[in-house]
């Protein structure tokens, strides 16, 4: 078995933990990046915080739909678009070795795991990600 087989298999036992820099991947460009999904909710709230201000004169009114749109945003759509975009990214990453090399030169994935004897061991973007999946297959195999 590759490094990469390797790997996906460490994840799907929850061994090593892949982490994803969901700021990089949700830009225009990205394969993950969604505009709907991402820009829907701030657009509708800026119409709606405008549509209350216009409709009863009064600014403190939009001020207070503006503040709601934007809690309701920030504690509900933010956390699914977050998660979503971890979801692709992830998909994407294991579909095939030389996208998790190119998103991982990106800065865009990490690997982290917590050894049995208590100890944690992580991997970033100046990390060669095979030793470090090497590596751990030793220590848990």
């Amino acid at each position: 078995m590759n490094e990469f087989e390797t790997l996906k298999e460490l994840v799907r036992q929850d061994k090593v933990q892949l982490g994803v820099h969901v700021r990089k991947m949700n830009v225009a460009g990205s394969p993950a990046y969604r505009p709907v999904e991402t820009l829907a909710w701030p657009v509708g709230i800026l119409l709606a915080c405008s549509l209350a201000a216009w409709l009863t004169q009064n600014v403190h009114v939009g001020a207070a739909v503006l503040a709601a749109g934007m809690a309701w945003w920030l504690l509900k759509v933010q956390p699914r678009v977050k998660a979503a975009v971890f979801e692709r990214t992830t998909e994407l990453a294991f579909s095939d070795e030389r996208l998790f090399d190119g998103l991982w030169a990106k800065g865009v994935l990490t690997l982290y795991a917590k050894l049995e004897d208590g100890s944690a061991r992580a991997a970033t973007r100046k990390d060669d990600w095979r030793a470090f999946t090497r590596a751990l297959a030793a220590l848990k195999g």
